[in-house]
């Protein structure tokens, strides 16, 4: 089947996963994806196998690596030296886009600037990812998700009032990022096929977290107020509950709507609350939120989340269970929409990979092929793309240009 973005060609030269993760994404769409990795180092994500106190190798993979990496080809390119910076040149005069999270110092010391690719290919779409945006007092400096959650106010969007700030794990805004940078690279490659221009498009971490929470960033902006769900003192009907064996559901019901919270009294049988002078309009339940609060927690207790998810089901009010990450794999919803799935991997066997999360009615989208190891894929990309021959390559190797 086809692919939406067959004919494509990427080159990266990028490292951990905000700047890999959006070439990913493309290749999941179906482009040529080709990264550039130092000689014998390679991208550092590789080695990294612990974050904290959680380890991420699988049968000896970097999950991380594996998933910023999949759909790549890797080739190994010295950019520190003039033969090796020629190779990128050459690449990047065939390639139709460019994406690089190096450091703008990195990149200016080893000539590879939107500028100087530019010229060698005016059609190029050169994608820059930083950490802070490409102005302003901190534009020179980098970090990590953690950053972005911290500087973006993410930490203190989650979790309940007067806890510390939390963080969300892992590698959500490095994700988002991935997001944006893939979406900015599609929008300039529209454009450039629409009038023949191409451009620099710039992503930053902080600006794709800011993105991420458009409402909590107007909402801070416009009223001077930071709100936090506070599980116990909200809207009772838009909230989470414990249910029998100890897990959880949330439920949204609109009871604005006449005859609604009658209804949902009865389905939690519980008819005695429908005339409950406490609770018998929207102002009167959120004046006395607490208190329906801590009844609704002793009600939910008596049923399994199943048994309340098929209740809310059967009579239409919203509903989902809770779940945790060790719970995807086995949620018929996810699985059946194939929004994870089963995976080949040529060195770990049939493993579960998050599949392309959007459907498409004539194309495929979705993982193709594994990371690839360290210069897989050298010989193969000079030889067919840049052109070299056996004897040029050989050369190569022995002045450790690749």
């Amino acid at each position: 089947m086809l692919q939406p973005l067959q004919g494509i060609r990427v080159l990266e030269w990028a490292i951990y996963h905000a700047g890999p993760g959006g070439p990913a994404i493309l290749g999941d769409l179906g482009a040529e994806v080709i990264k550039i990795e130092r000689p014998k180092e390679g991208d550092p994500l590789r080695e990294r196998f612990q974050f904290g106190k959680s380890y991420f190798d699988f049968q000896g993979r970097n999950l991380f690596f594996e998933g910023a990496n999949r759909n790549k080809k890797s080739i190994t390119l010295d950019l520190s030296k003039e033969e090796g910076r020629e190779v990128a040149y050459r690449l990047a005069a065939k390639s139709d886009v460019f994406l690089t999270n190096i450091r703008s110092t990195t990149v200016e010391k080893m000539k590879m600037s939107y500028p100087i690719l530019h010229e060698i290919n005016p059609r190029l779409i050169y994608a820059s990812v930083t950490m802070f945006g490409p102005n302003g007092p901190d534009s020179h400096r980098g970090g990590f998700d953690f950053q972005g959650q911290a500087r973006s106010g993410l930490m203190y969007s989650i979790g309940e009032p007067d806890m510390p700030p939390l963080a969300a794990v892992f590698a959500v805004i490095d994700q988002v990022t991935a997001i944006w940078a893939s979406h900015a690279v599609l929008s300039a490659l529209v454009m450039r096929d629409r009038s023949g221009i191409g451009q620099q498009v710039q992503a930053s971490i902080l600006g794709s977290a800011l993105g991420l929470q458009y409402f909590n960033v107007l909402i801070g902006a416009l009223t001077n107020d930071a709100p936090r769900h506070s599980r116990t003192d909200t809207d009772p009907m838009r909230n989470m509950y414990q249910c029998k064996g100890g897990k959880w559901i949330c439920f949204t019901t609109t009871t604005f709507e006449p005859g609604l919270w009658q209804e949902f009294c009865r389905i939690i049988e519980r008819p005695d609350l429908e005339n409950d002078t406490r609770f018998t309009s929207y102002e009167k339940r959120m004046e006395n939120c607490g208190e329906l609060i801590a009844i609704l927690d002793g009600i939910f207790l008596t049923k399994t989340r199943e048994e309340w998810h098929d209740i809310f089901g059967r009579h239409g009010f919203l509903s989902s269970p809770v779940n945790t990450p060790i719970e995807l794999k086995d949620d018929p919803q996810i699985t059946e929409n194939k929004y994870m799935v089963e995976f080949d991997h040529p060195a770990l066997g049939s493993v579960l990979f998050p599949g392309y999360p959007v459907h498409f009615s004539e194309a495929f989208a979705g993982t193709r092929t594994a990371a690839p190891e360290l210069g897989e894929h050298t010989e193969e990309v000079l030889r067919e793309i840049g052109g070299y021959s056996a004897e040029a390559i050989k050369g190569f190797r022995g002045r450790e240009i690749i």
